[in-house]
C-alpha cells in the first residue's frame, strides 16, 4: 500500500463569516462558540496569549504518522456514457484533475502547459493548443461547457514594502499562492483568459458543483519568513500576522480581523482556511468567500450540498481526557453549499483519526466516518453516524483491535471496512438504522485492499497488496453475513509492483457496461546479490483487464510509454491516466498520448508532447 506521512497536526477549526466580494457580508446562521474579532488588537492578543499558554505545557510533543491515501467511492452506477469521465468520490460533485476529455477533445496538463488534443486517432493534425500556465504550479483542471478552469499554486520570493499597512502587520509579502484561472474554449485554438483570481495561501481541496467552483486555502496565521519586532512608540512586541488576501480583476482586498471568526481554543498553531465560490460559466458574477481562524483542514468531503473539513487533533501534550489520559479526536465542520452561498452551519467531533475523504460520506440527511484511534496493538476502529447538526447519534466501536483501517467505502445504507495488521478483514457494516449500526459479517484474506470500488450493488472491487505484489479482489456482499471473493484474486507477478490508484483513486478505470478495469503499474526487479544492489529492472505502463463476475479478472494487455524495460525510472512517461472515447482506448503520461484500440489494444497513434 502507498501512503504518506505528515506530522503531527496541530489546531483545532473554527467557523466562519461569509463575504462577498465588492459587497455586504453575507448574513448566516452561526454555532454559538463562534466569535468574531472586533479589532486587528484582539487578534494578535488572542494568538499570542494561546500560543504562549500552549509553549508552557511540559510534555514534549509526539509525533504523529497520519495516512494520506486515497481511495474511492463512485457512487454514479448507471450506464456509461461515450467517453470516461474523471473517477469521482460523489456523483455530480466534480475533482479538479491532471487530464479531463469532453469526448472530443483530451485536455492535460503537463508540466506548466495545458494541452488540447483532439480525440480523433485519424486526425492528420489532432495538437489543437498548448497554453503556457507561467510558473503556476501543480496544476488541475476542470472543463465546463465551453469554458476550461485551472488551479495551482504560485511560488514567489518575499517582497518588502517601503511601510507597514498598519501598526504590527508587517511590511511581508506570503511567498506561496493559490491561482485560479478561466479559459474561453468558444474557439478551440485561441483560447482566451477571461478571468484570474490570486490568493495567498496553500490549496487544500477544491470541487465542482453545477457552475460553481469551490476552492479551500489555508495559510498560517503568522509570517514564517518574518519574526516579531517591537514597536517603538508603544515598547510592545507585535507578532508578523498575515491577513489573507484576494486579488481578482487587479485589485487586491485584504480580509479584515473584524471579518474573522473564531473558537477561544488554546493551541501552539493557527491557520486562516478561506472557501472561495466561484461561477465557472459568468465571468461577470463575483466570487463569495468564508474564512475562518482554524488549524490545518485534514481531510475534506463534499456532498452535492455541503462541504466537510475535518482537522486531526491529537495534541497530546495539550488535550487531556478527564482522568489524565491522552485523547485523539477528529474535528468535524459543515459548511452548506448553495451556489455563491457558502455557509458555515455547524461543528463536531468524533474519536479518532480519520485515513482520508472516503472514510466519510453524507447519506439521507446523515454524515458517517470511520476512525482509527491509538497506535500498534491497541489500535481500535470505528464508525461514527452523525446528523446534519453534526452531533454523534449512533456508534458502532472497538472493531479489530491492534489493526487499522486500510481502506472505507460507504455505499448507501451499507459500509465496508478494510482493516490491516497482519491478515485483511473487509467488514460489511449495515447503516440503515443509523442510530445502531451492525456489522453484518466479515471476511479474512490474505494482503490488504487500499481502495475499495462498487462492481454493482453486491460486488466490490479491492486493489491492494499481497506480500510485493499487488493484488486485485471482487468480494461478493450477497450474503451479507458471509462475505466471500466471487473469483480467482489476481497478482501481478513479479518481484515488486505497485499501482497509484492506492493513493489517487483518479488513476483508476473502470466500466461495467465494457467489462473494463485499468490502472497504472510499476513493476521493479531489482535484485540483491550478496547485500550487493545487483540489477536494475524496472517497467511502467497501465494493466488492462477484462473483468466480470463469471470469469473474474482477464489481463487483456497493457500499454506503456516506455521504449523498453529500463535501469532507472523515467517518470516523464509513467502512464498517469487512462480514458476512452467509444472504442479508443487512451493513455496519458508527461510526454505521450497513446491511442490504442479497445477491442485488442493494437495501437493507432502515438503523440508527442513538448
Amino acid at each position: 500500500m502507498a501512503y504518506g506521512t505528515t506530522a503531527m497536526l496541530i489546531a483545532i477549526m473554527l467557523t466562519a463569516f461569509a463575504y462577498n466580494f465588492g459587497i455586504q457580508p453575507i448574513i448566516q446562521p452561526l454555532f454559538s462558540q463562534v466569535k468574531t474579532f472586533t479589532s486587528y488588537s484582539e487578534l494578535e492578543i488572542f494568538l499570542k496569549n494561546n500560543m504562549d499558554k500552549a509553549k508552557t505545557f511540559a510534555l514534549e510533543p509526539q509525533i504523529l504518522g497520519l495516512r494520506t491515501q486515497e481511495a474511492n467511492l463512485a457512487g454514479d452506477l448507471e450506464a456509461a456514457p461515450a467517453y470516461s469521465t474523471t473517477n469521482i468520490q460523489v456523483a455530480g460533485v466534480d475533482e479538479a484533475d491532471i487530464v479531463k476529455t469532453d469526448g472530443t477533445y483530451i485536455y492535460v496538463v503537463s508540466g506548466n502547459n495545458v494541452y488540447i488534443i483532439g480525440a480523433d486517432p485519424y486526425s492528420e493534425s489532432p495538437l489543437i493548443q498548448k497554453i503556457t500556465l507561467n510558473e503556476t504550479y501543480n496544476p488541475e483542471i476542470y472543463i465546463n461547457a465551453n469554458k476550461l478552469a485551472v488551479i495551482g499554486t504560485h511560488y514567489s520570493h518575499p517582497v518588502y514594502k517601503t511601510e507597514p499597512l498598519t501598526v504590527g502587520i508587517y511590511p511581508y509579502v506570503y511567498t506561496e499562492e493559490v491561482i485560479i484561472k478561466i479559459y474561453d474554449l468558444t474557439d478551440i485554438r485561441n483560447p482566451v483568459l477571461t478571468r484570474a483570481i490570486n490568493m495567498n495561501g496553500t490549496l487544500a481541496g477544491s470541487r465542482m458543483i453545477g457552475n460553481y467552483i469551490y476552492t479551500s486555502m489555508v495559510q498560517p496565521a503568522i509570517s514564517p519568513i518574518a519574526y516579531p519586532e517591537p514597536d517603538p512608540s508603544s515598547n510592545e512586541t507585535h507578532l508578523a500576522i498575515m491577513l489573507p488576501q484576494i486579488t481578482t480583476e487587479g485589485k487586491t482586498k485584504e480580509i479584515q480581523p473584524t471579518d474573522i471568526r473564531y473558537i477561544n481554543v488554546t493551541d501552539v498553531s493557527y491557520y486562516f482556511t478561506t472557501i472561495l465560490a466561484l461561477n465557472i460559466n459568468n465571468d461577470a458574477q463575483k466570487p463569495t468567500h468564508e474564512t475562518f481562524l482554524a488549524g490545518t483542514s485534514s481531510k475534506m468531503y463534499v456532498s452535492q450540498k455541503n462541504m466537510y473539513l475535518t482537522v486531526a487533533n491529537m495534541n497530546w501534550w495539550l488535550i487531556r481526557s478527564d482522568n489524565g489520559e491522552f485523547r485523539e479526536e477528529t474535528l468535524i465542520y459543515r459548511v452548506k453549499l448553495d451556489q455563491e452561498k457558502v455557509a458555515f452551519e455547524a461543528h463536531g467531533s468524533v474519536p479518532g483519526y480519520v485515513l482520508n475523504q472516503f472514510s466519510m460520506d453524507e447519506y439521507n440527511g446523515y454524515f458517517r466516518v470511520a476512525t482509527t484511534v491509538g497506535w500498534g496493538e491497541s489500535s481500535t476502529n470505528n464508525l461514527y453516524v452523525l446528523n446534519m447538526s453534526l452531533d454523534v447519534v449512533g456508534k458502532l466501536e472497538g472493531l479489530a483491535t491492534g489493526e487499522r483501517i486500510y481502506s472505507a467505502r460507504f455505499m448507501g445504507s451499507r459500509a465496508y471496512l478494510v482493516t490491516f495488521r497482519q491478515i485483511d478483514p473487509f467488514f460489511v457494516i449495515d447503516l440503515s438504522n443509523p442510530t445502531a449500526p451492525e456489522v453484518l459479517g466479515y471476511l479474512k484474506i490474505p494482503g490488504f485492499s487500499g481502495y475499495l470500488h462498487p462492481f454493482d450493488e453486491n460486488h466490490v472491487i479491492g486493489v491492494g497488496k499481497q506480500s510485493s505484489n499487488v493484488k486485485l479482489s471482487l468480494f461478493d456482499v450477497t450474503n451479507v453475513t458471509a462475505p466471500s471473493e466471487t473469483a480467482q484474486p489476481y497478482i501481478i507477478k513479479a518481484l515488486r509492483s505497485d499501482t497509484t490508484v492506492l493513493y489517487d483513486h483518479k488513476a483508476f478505470l473502470f466500466d461495467k457496461s465494457k467489462q473494463l478495469l485499468a490502472l497504472p503499474i510499476s513493476i521493479n526487479e531489482a535484485t540483491w546479490v550478496d547485500d550487493t544492489y545487483y540489477s536494475n529492472l524496472y517497467w511502467q505502463g497501465e494493466y488492462v483487464f477484462d473483468i466480470s463476475l463469471r470469469t473474474g479478472f482477464e489481463l487483456k494487455g497493457n500499454v506503456t510509454h516506455q521504449a523498453t524495460t529500463v535501469e532507472h525510472w523515467d517518470s516523464s512517461h509513467w502512464v498517469k491516466r487512462a480514458l476512452y472515447i467509444d472504442n479508443v482506448f487512451y493513455t496519458v503520461s508527461d510526454k505521450m498520448i497513446k491511442m490504442n484500440s479497445l477491442v485488442d489494444l493494437s495501437l493507432l497513434k502515438e503523440i508527442q508532447l513538448n
